[in-house]
């Protein structure tokens, strides 16, 4: 408890420092960014997606932890009937959830990169072919 108190006053601290300080900061975690592979970028996208992957994969963490536990009731069931059914219940939930999270990190993947590349954003038909039906002339 203590500890987290002294690390958020030292947090509330940083806002108080001089500019000098905060471009040398900004220029270390820059270098530091760029030998880790990452880029800085001002995206609002890339950093949705990078709170959605983040929730998703503890979601799926968590879930994991889940399938382990149905599994730990299962061995210690003793053939007795009743916790055989719960565990597999309880099996067959943490697989489904494990189902949603991977399909909603596709779908949250295909419609950000939709979003960045603008093909989102309106219904503006740049194709040159006419409709079926029509005759050119």
């Amino acid at each position: 408890m203590m500890l987290s108190v002294l690390f958020i006053g030292n947090i509330c601290l940083a806002a108080f420092l001089q500019t000098d300080v905060n471009k040398k900061i900004d220029i270390q975690a820059s270098q530091v960014g760029d030998i880790g592979g990452y880029e800085k970028s001002s995206n609002v996208y890339g950093l949705a997606q990078t709170v959605i992957n983040a929730f998703l994969s503890l979601i799926g963490v968590i879930l994991l932890a889940y399938l382990l536990y149905a599994g730990y009731k299962w061995m210690t069931a003793h053939g007795e009937e009743k916790k055989v059914d719960q565990a597999k219940e309880t099996i067959q939930r943490a697989i489904t959830g494990i189902i949603i999270i991977v399909a909603a990190y596709a779908i949250s993947v295909f419609v950000m990169s939709r979003l960045e590349a603008g093909t989102l954003r309106g219904g503006s038909n740049t194709s040159t072919t006419l409709p079926v039906g029509q005759v050119g002339q």
